[in-house]
């Protein structure tokens, strides 16, 4: 029943989505955070051995799988539909003299809202499995594991913070601008990996995720309208990534892999901005096919539902994923003898992956009414910030984000087994900007 009526719901939003909406947006933007989740779920893979779980990785175990990550990294195509729909929304923004507080404020609002209920429920995990005794080292392992997708965010949340500039960039250089980011992208892969320039790579955070972010701009714009262009482009990326993959200093994979010397994401590289251009194009190659299958109603239904709650999927998935493997130990290691990689493992995914949605679902209906609440504020009217409040809170909030994924909540030690210090950053930073829990607690400072 209760799916029932979210499917009417869904549906009855998605008959008021008005004609010149180009639902392919919504649609990339839903399947590039299910290839995510499904990619998550398949990568990570935990096994008994001497009586312990051991946190086995999929890439490392299978070599050729590595492969398959050029298909499900589709982390470009989220940064591609954020600049479409940014560009549209600033642009309106503009036009009806509103400003860049009006603007950004809203945004981060819509997008921190639904991250703040799970901090709160891993921190107190992690201070709860502390007090039973359990190794801090395993409440750490599985609060990183649980909150990995929050580093998204931040990255996402700095190239939304620089619109009014690249959406400035585009409108006066068009496609000089994506090529001046890529350029910038090839000097930095440059001076890090043949040079050895220490740090220098955390700045291809900004370059390549802010040159596939123009590429959304020139989409919008109508530069890939014809899908011989747009295939040009997806075959000319995909060559690229071909060519540094054979020689140049690139691995396969376009995530990270335990033991490699050199990631392709973290921080990004040549090879996933060249995979970027690859998926834009041949994405963009289908649009006129995929936007007649999308005025079918079941189809763009399904893609209104999903989008509904698509940060809850997003932020959720790892954690409903992590639940299954403590219940899975607690009942002696059930599932988990297989060797992974088996043909064994492999017919067993379904069933895991059943089970894995299973513990998803009652997950959304907690959390999503936050990211619900999010956008339900979002079309009211916004609230004026400073402009150096905005952008203060904005680096709290990215810094206790990239530190979540990075060192855990988790800490080895102290009474509470919590980083007190890293969960309160991001929530300093939505009192700054003026929403969220501690709102109320930052007027009163």
């Amino acid at each position: 029943m209760a799916g029932a009526g979210m499917w009417a719901r869904a549906a009855e939003m998605a008959g008021k989505a008005p004609p010149e909406r180009n639902r392919y947006v919504d649609f990339l933007r839903a399947l590039s955070i299910l290839a995510v989740v499904i990619g998550h779920w398949l990568v990570a893979a935990p096994y008994m051995k001497d009586g312990a779980v051991v946190g086995g990785h999929l890439l490392g175990i299978l070599p050729w799988t590595q492969w398959l990550t050029w298909g499900f990294q589709v982390m470009p195509l989220f940064f591609l539909v954020g600049g479409f729909s940014n560009g549209v929304s600033w642009a309106a923004t503009k036009a009806k003299g509103g400003t860049f507080s009006d603007w950004f404020g809203g945004r981060l609002q819509r997008l921190i809202n639904p991250v703040m209920p799970l901090f709160l429920v891993w921190s107190a995990i992690a201070i709860a499995g502390t007090m039973v005794g359990i190794e801090r080292s395993v409440v750490s392992m599985a609060a990183q594991l649980a909150l990995i997708p929050v580093w998204f965010l931040a990255v996402y949340l700095m190239v939304s913070a620089l619109v009014p500039l690249s959406h400035a960039a585009w409108r006066r250089w068009g496609l000089a601008s994506f090529f001046a980011l890529v350029a910038g992208a090839v000097l930095v892969d440059y001076l890090a990996v043949f040079r050895g320039v220490p740090y220098i790579n955390f700045a291809n955070f900004l370059f390549v995720w802010l040159a596939v972010h123009q590429l959304g701009y020139a989409w919008n714009d109508g530069r890939f309208a014809k899908p011989a262009v747009a295939l040009g482009w997806g075959l000319a990326g995909l060559a690229t990534l071909a060519l540094l993959v054979r020689y140049g200093p690139y691995p396969v994979a376009m995530i990270g892999v335990p033991g490699s010397e050199l990631s392709n994401s973290m921080p990004p590289t040549l090879a996933l901005l060249a995979l970027g251009i690859a998926q834009t194009g041949l994405a963009l190659a289908i649009e006129p096919q995929m936007r007649r299958l999308l005025d079918g109603a079941k189809l763009w239904t399904a893609t209104v539902l999903l989008n509904g709650m698509i940060m809850t999927v997003y932020l959720w998935h790892l954690t409903a994923f992590v639940l299954v493997m403590v219940a899975a130990w607690l009942l002696g290691g059930l599932g988990l003898e297989v060797a992974p990689g088996s043909a064994a493992w492999w017919q067993a995914r379904p069933v895991w992956f059943a089970v894995y949605i299973a513990a998803l679902f009652p997950l959304l209906g907690l959390f999503s009414p936050f990211e619900r609440m999010g956008s339900a504020e979002g079309k009211g009217a916004p609230r004026q910030v400073a402009h150096w409040r905005l952008l203060l809170g904005l680096a709290l909030i990215c810094a206790g984000l990239a530190l979540t994924a990075a060192i855990s909540i988790a800490s080895p030690e102290g009474v509470t087994g919590l980083r007190i210090w890293v969960v309160a950053l991001p929530f300093v930073g939505a009192g700054l900007v003026g929403f969220g829990p501690a709102y109320t607690l930052a007027r009163r400072l």
